[in-house]
């Protein structure tokens, strides 16, 4: 192999002369304020990767089920707590 020289130079950075302006909220009226909110807010929606049909369905049969389990769990402890009630006040009483 022949010798290859490697370049370690990192190629320079492109300078930037232009200056982001940041608005301060409190300089902006009020209607210019919430029409920079929804342009915001519809910029950011468009970043947001939305779930598909198949696994909206599949999440909520998830919920479901993990809703219905936990039904029936508080149901068998209010049942047994309630026995126990009784027990102690058929002693007692």
């Amino acid at each position: 192999m022949a010798d290859e020289k490697k370049n370690n130079s990192v190629p320079a950075k492109a300078e930037h002369t232009a200056v982001k302006k940041v608005d301060n909220p409190q300089k902006l009226g009020l209607f210019k304020r919430i029409a920079k909110w929804f342009r915001e807010l519809k910029s950011e929606l468009k970043k947001v990767v939305w779930p598909t049909p198949k696994q909206t369905a599949n999440n909520t049969g998830v919920a479901l089920a993990v809703m219905a389990v936990s039904a029936v769990a508080i149901w068998c402890f209010d049942e047994i707590a309630q026995n126990v009630v009784q027990a102690v006040i058929t002693l007692v009483g």
